[in-house]
């Protein structure tokens, strides 16, 4: 069953160019070239629920746009995107109430107080029932074994104290469909780890995944299909394993003769002598 199903999405910006230096800076104020920017251009993919999808790219490629497009946060310019049904920017109101995001630059915990007063916030916000707020509460703190760290000041936990809180945050109101936006930044070894525990823990139970990140190891452990959007313009949607098949390890020989090939020796010969050569190094190299 098809839980997102996105139709040539498109996301642009208006910019303009200026100089440098004192001339540019005072011309600019009269006149200012402007510069159209496709953030996201004709995207379209579908994903499964019950799925993790992962969502890769280089900076400024779009990631995080069509994320924030997918959560209702943004607008597309044009295209269609259906998720279980909503329409996520039209639908914002009723729409939230499904999904969950996780924003790894970005904080939903309020600074001076402790997490479990956020947490109590969300409850209200939500209209969590408090037999089912207590309940998902001490699963997920468990999970994440922070039964203490919910009652610091949020200023003072470390980074991957905060983002396990983080997490917790989003889930309380047990969403269908959660965002992760570079969910492990930072992070050690061991938080991450235990977010991916929590991820696919989670996953087993019915909640989907959509998953953006720069860390391949996230990607590995986690997804079940990759996404690449590059440029604003997808250029890879497939599983994982497909992804492994079409860049997997490959090496690209560059081999500089002592002599020019001889005209009259055929190009069998030659292919010859070059896989001979190329077997020594695999070799030496193994």
């Amino acid at each position: 069953m098809t839980a997102i199903k996105v139709e040539n999405l498109v996301k642009s910006y208006t910019t303009y160019k200026r100089g440098s230096g004192f001339k540019e800076t005072v011309k600019s104020f009269f006149k200012r070239e402007k510069v159209d920017i496709n953030a996201v251009d004709g995207v379209s993919f579908e994903i499964e629920k019950g799925s993790i999808c992962g969502i890769l790219g280089p900076n400024g490629a779009g990631k995080s746009t069509a994320i924030k497009m997918l959560c209702g946060a943004l607008y597309p310019t044009s295209g269609s995107i259906d998720v279980m049904g909503f329409s996520p920017a039209r639908d914002r109101l009723k729409y939230v109430q499904k999904i969950g995001a996780v924003f790894g630059q970005r904080s939903q915990l309020i600074w001076d107080i402790p997490p479990v007063d956020s947490f109590a916030m969300n409850k209200a916000i939500y209209g969590i029932p408090d037999e089912d707020y207590k309940k998902r509460l001490d699963e997920m703190t468990e999970l994440f074994d922070v039964g203490e760290v919910i009652h610091k000041p949020t200023r003072v936990l470390s980074l991957g104290e905060r983002m396990k809180c983080e997490f917790i945050m989003s889930m309380l109101h047990e969403p269908e469909i959660v965002f992760l936006d570079e969910p492990t930044i930072g992070l050690d070894v061991i938080a991450k780890n235990k977010i991916r525990e929590v991820v696919i823990e989670m996953n087993r139970k019915g909640t989907t995944f959509i998953l953006t990140t720069h860390d391949l190891e996230d990607v590995e452990q986690l997804a079940h299909n990759v996404i690449i959007i590059n440029h604003g313009k997808k250029v890879f949607d497939d599983t994982l394993s497909s992804l492994k098949n079409t860049l997997g390890s490959k090496k690209i020989f560059t081999l500089t003769l002592s002599q020019p090939i001889r005209p009259t020796l055929g190009i069998t010969a030659v292919s010859l002598r070059v896989f001979k050569y190329l077997k020594i190094i695999n070799k030496r190299t193994s």
